[in-house]
């Protein structure tokens, strides 16, 4: 992996990802723009005020104009730029990795993702140190209109009389991250008053990590019980996935509210397209075919997802782990538009939960993850291939073991993790694999 993982450029502060890193990052970045204009933004770690200040000022110094959004969710970053007229948008952020972890994502004008090709050439740029000199010092003003502007275009596209008309009562999980204002303003300007769990913004993630997962949720599970609500939900630390838990406190996987939300979604445009990585299960066809939907599969990665969608004029696009795109709003990961569909969903069918999950075609999917440096996970992915028949695909192997049974295997682009996905037609089965699969990583690392 290059400089670039799966989703953006992230290291420790500052042992791996510094200010000297951020400047030579940034000057390739603006070699690569040209003169342009730039919406800076970030999150609540405590590396990146110092990352976001770092970025407007180099991004000035080699002549490029910059405009600070201040503290907010990536996807308010990534819309505004898209509506309010900028060529490029840098978010400071390391998602949902550890508070330790420093980050940068860059979208284009577009608000969607850098392509691969451009990263691929800004790379190049920032190893040959190749960045000539500036003519012109750029400045840097503020940008307040960010968040109304986020919020408002997602509550545009949603039924607001059913949701008005419903009333769901909703719990968030703002888990100490940036969506802390942006969640609790979008609820509120749909008429609800929202629950809020983990509110305040602690760069040391207090309440229960940057990373929401099923084994993590119990206290938004807890609150959903103990106040009547409706559903919950619980955003990650830069506030673009989303994890639900229905009225009964059972938190739903990133994949069970991905295919709730494409089937309400794809049922009102019958034949419209829906993109999904190939480590998502084989449900994602089930529920397209009830609306004569297409499907298409890219590598694994929401840039991948994301490019392929505004390539295609795709409608949907998920990836399994909470990461659920809209292409009327806009084709990235985006927490808020995730939750205004969802609460959609369920006043609009007047189903809770619980039941558009239980509808879903049978499908038992999950993934776990083993402590893996980059030596060992090719020792087990070579091992897959030699001993398992593992064919390589998308920058990790996938062992395919008959009819909606498979395991991938991958390392992380993001963290010293190796990533293990599985499909299996029953739950105890699936549960074996996991095991067996995760047993032989941990037997490579010995």
């Amino acid at each position: 992996m290059g400089l670039f993982g799966t989703n953006g450029i992230r290291g420790v502060f500052p042992s791996e990802l510094g200010i000297p890193e951020i400047h030579d990052i940034c000057c390739s970045l603006a070699e690569h723009l040209g003169r342009c204009r730039v919406l800076v933004g970030r999150d609540g770690r405590a590396s990146s005020e110092s990352v976001a200040a770092a970025a407007c000022a180099v991004l000035n110094s080699r002549g490029i104009d910059c405009a600070d959004a201040g503290l907010v969710p990536t996807p308010c970053l990534e819309y505004a730029v898209k509506k309010l007229g900028y060529s490029a948008g840098v978010m400071a952020t390391a998602s949902h990795n550890p508070p330790e972890y420093a980050g940068i994502k860059v979208c284009a004008g577009d608000g969607v993702e850098l392509a691969r090709a451009d990263e691929n050439e800004i790379e190049c740029i920032y190893e040959a140190r190749s960045w000539g000199a500036s003519e012109r010092f750029g400045s840097t003003t503020g940008e307040g209109r960010a968040l109304d502007t986020y919020v408002e275009g997602a509550a545009s596209l949603l039924d607001r009389a059913a949701i008005a008309s419903r009333r769901p009562k909703v719990v968030l999980d703002v888990g100490n991250g940036a969506q802390a204002e942006a969640a609790p303003r979008f609820c509120r300007l749909l008429g609800l008053e929202p629950i809020i769990v983990n509110g305040e913004v602690d760069p040391s993630f207090p309440g229960r990590g940057p990373e929401p997962t099923p084994e993590t949720l119990g206290g938004l599970s807890g609150s959903v019980k103990s106040h009547g609500a409706d559903l919950g939900v619980a955003f990650d630390g830069d506030g673009d996935r989303s994890m639900f838990c229905d009225e009964r406190g059972a938190v739903l996987t990133g994949e069970q509210s991905a295919l709730v939300l494409a089937r309400h979604v794809l049922a009102r445009r019958p034949g419209a397209l829906l993109v999904t990585c190939v480590n998502s299960g084989s449900s994602a066809e089930s529920v397209a075919a009830e609306s004569g939907a297409r499907v298409r599969r890219t590598d694994v990665g929401s840039v991948e997802v994301s490019r392929a969608m505004t390539g295609s004029g795709a409608l949907v696009g998920f990836e399994e782990n909470g990461g659920f795109m809209y292409g009327e709003h806009n084709q990235v990961r985006d927490g808020v538009m995730t939750l205004g569909l969802m609460l959609e969903a369920v006043s609009v069918s007047g189903t809770p939960v619980s039941g558009l999950a239980s509808s879903l075609p049978p499908s038992h999917t999950a993934k776990t993850k083993v402590p893996c440096t980059p030596g060992q996970a090719r020792r087990v992915m070579d091992e897959l291939r030699a001993g398992r028949g593992g064919c390589s695909l998308s920058g990790g192997v996938r062992v395919d073991i008959g009819p909606r049974e498979w395991v991938m295997v991958r390392p992380s682009g993001t963290e010293p993790i190796l990533r293990i996905y599985a499909e299996a037609p029953s739950r105890a089965r699936l549960d074996g694999l996991l095991c067996e699969y995760s047993e032989m990583a941990r037997r490579a690392n010995e």
